[in-house]
């Protein structure tokens, strides 16, 4: 950063596309433009910075040259499969030069992938959660947890229902399986099923197994934070791991951080569960990136006859759309943090 400079910071808006999309970028006709409005709301020029792979040396480039950068690019797309490496490798080094950098690929890695249901399975948003580190682990150990009830496996990344599944007992060896992403549902012997999965173990990638909630027709609660503070709310009816009979499920509403049905879910994150959650992971309150988001089942109710919540994934590298209120916080939130660096860069130069 140009500590000393009389122009605003410069923010850094990165998404993926190709060349072309490069070329053509403008803050006001992307799909961000409430973005670049908010950050020009609070001072800071946003300029856009398309991700396109085999153009890294170009947006290194770019991105050195910036006070913050923040990312909204899917750890895989479903139509190519390419994932974030050169993109994440890029993002270290900048983050490594002093810049700004949201959501840093790090702590993507401890609260953006599914592993972090099992890293906080004591938390109160927790369940009896287990994770498969290998396909024999997987083979060994899921058998006797279908038995006793529906789970859910999930792999460790993926976005849009991609590798979640649904898994309860049927006659004999077989176990009736549904995707989330389609819905589909079909009965395989379990030692099938488990030799599917098989692949999901390549590259270090892992298992999540969770008990299917059953209130889960009653809604889900997408509680979107900035830093550590409630910017905002999404509530939608989840249909993905229901029968086929039930529909597609509707949009999902948004609303603000003060929407009254919401206040307790509110208070218990920003009081306790975020913090907790920071310090199991061993992160920061600002470490936290400017946007994400955490998603919530209801469980059983407690004796006071309130609901409990269950997390089923927090998302922290591609979250939009947003509430209308979200996009003012995290341009404040990224604000905040760019006047922190810049007081500690003086104090230390005075």
């Amino acid at each position: 950063m140009s500590h000393l400079s009389p122009h605003p910071p410069k923010v850094a808006v990165v998404w993926r596309g190709d060349a072309q999309a490069r070329a053509e970028a403008r803050p006001e006709t992307s799909r961000f433009a409430a973005i670049f409005t908010a950050l020009e709301r609070h001072g800071l020029a946003g300029e856009p910075a398309v991700w396109v792979k085999g153009l890294a040396d170009v947006v290194r480039a770019q991105l050195m040259a910036v006070d913050a950068v923040l990312v909204w690019v899917n750890p895989v797309t479903e139509d190519t499969g390419e994932g974030r490496d050169a993109l994440d490798t890029v993002l270290r080094e900048v983050a490594a030069a002093g810049i700004l950098v949201s959501a840093h690929p790090d702590v993507i890695n401890r609260i953006g992938t599914k592993e972090v249901l099992y890293r906080t399975r004591g938390m109160p948003w927790g369940t009896d959660t287990y994770l498969y580190g290998s396909h024999a682990a997987l083979a060994t150990e899921f058998p006797r947890r279908v038995a006793a009830g529906p789970r859910v496996l999930k792999r460790s990344r993926g976005n849009g229902g991609i590798g979640v599944w649904k898994v309860e007992r049927a006659m004999g060896p077989d176990v009736l399986v549904q995707e989330a992403r389609d819905r589909r549902l079909r009965t395989v012997p379990l030692h099938a099923f488990l030799t599917e999965r098989t692949s999901d173990f390549s590259a270090g990638g892992t298992l999540v197994d969770q008990p299917f909630q059953v209130r889960h027709l009653e809604g889900m609660v997408r509680c979107y934070v900035s830093g550590t503070r409630v910017a905002g709310f999404g509530a939608q009816h989840v249909t993905a791991l229901a029968s086929p009979e039930h529909g597609r499920a509707p949009p999902r509403l948004y609303s603000g951080p003060d929407d009254g049905r919401f206040q307790r879910l509110r208070d218990l994150l920003e009081r306790d569960w975020i913090p907790e959650m920071a310090n199991l992971l061993r992160l920061e309150p600002d470490d936290l990136p400017v946007i994400w988001d955490a998603d919530f089942l209801l469980g059983r109710k407690n004796a006071a006859g309130e609901d409990s919540y269950v997390l089923c994934e927090i998302n922290a590298s591609s979250v939009y759309p947003i509430p209308d209120e979200a996009h003012d916080a995290l341009a404040a939130t990224t604000l905040r943090r760019l006047a922190e660096t810049r007081a500690r860069w003086s104090a230390g130069h005075a």
